[in-house]
């Protein structure tokens, strides 16, 4: 186990990575916002899961679900073995034979249900074409995102032991890094107007800028 001293030191490197993300996002955005045929399903989505977010019982056995195979997921894909899962309204966990900080916050930045949607629709539009559907795809992108975005914030507002383990700073980082990464890769593949070596190559100028800036400053 790395010491949480060292993953502060890390988080506190990473800050200009951070800066560098949030501008190349905000240039990815600008870059599709003419994507009317994208963005306004997706925004109708989004804003109807928040008005049952708002309105109605919060789903959290989903959630915990959802949070819990997250886990179990990125369990797998670094070789581990998931031995015991647990799933609950009032919370849930998973006894695995490894970890590392992405398994520990892969549920606070990976958006499963999204991940499913996609998958759902690309199997679908290969075997019965459903080209047609789009609309209704990007409305469901829309809702599922928001489902991820509300729900995780909702849980952050209580003590999460996947937080604490890693140090509060470092999983900020993380958590903000790898919700980025998805939007610098999801937009450009949801809108097809920035190709996503335009997203990287955004991401790598805004940070040289902001790390030629503190060199200049300190």
């Amino acid at each position: 186990m790395v010491p949480k001293w060292i993953k502060l030191i890390l988080a506190i490197f990473l800050l200009p990575i951070c800066g560098g993300a949030a501008r190349a996002l905000w240039l990815v955005l600008h870059a599709c916002g003419s994507a009317d045929t994208t963005w306004v399903p997706f925004l109708a989505g989004a804003a109807c899961w928040i008005v049952i977010f708002l309105l109605l019982p919060k789903p959290m056995w989903l959630y915990v679900l959802g949070h819990e195979f997250t886990h179990a997921l990125w369990t797998w894909l670094f070789g581990g073995q998931v031995k015991k899962m647990k799933v609950s309204s009032k919370g849930g966990h998973v006894l695995i034979s490894k970890t590392n900080f992405l398994i520990a916050l892969a549920p606070y930045f990976f958006p499963l249900y999204v991940v499913l949607v996609v998958g759902i629709f690309a199997l679908g539009n290969l075997i019965w074409n459903w080209h047609h559907y789009l609309v209704w795809f990007h409305l469901c992108v829309g809702a599922a995102y928001a489902f991820h975005l509300t729900l995780t914030f909702h849980v952050l507002q209580t003590q999460q032991s996947d937080i604490t383990s890693q140090g509060y700073l470092f999983s900020a980082v993380v958590i903000f890094l790898g919700n980025v990464c998805v939007l610098l890769f999801g937009i450009p593949l949801l809108t097809a107007k920035v190709g996503l070596l335009n997203s990287l190559g955004w991401w790598s100028e805004s940070t040289g800028m902001i790390f030629h800036w503190l060199q200049r400053v300190l």
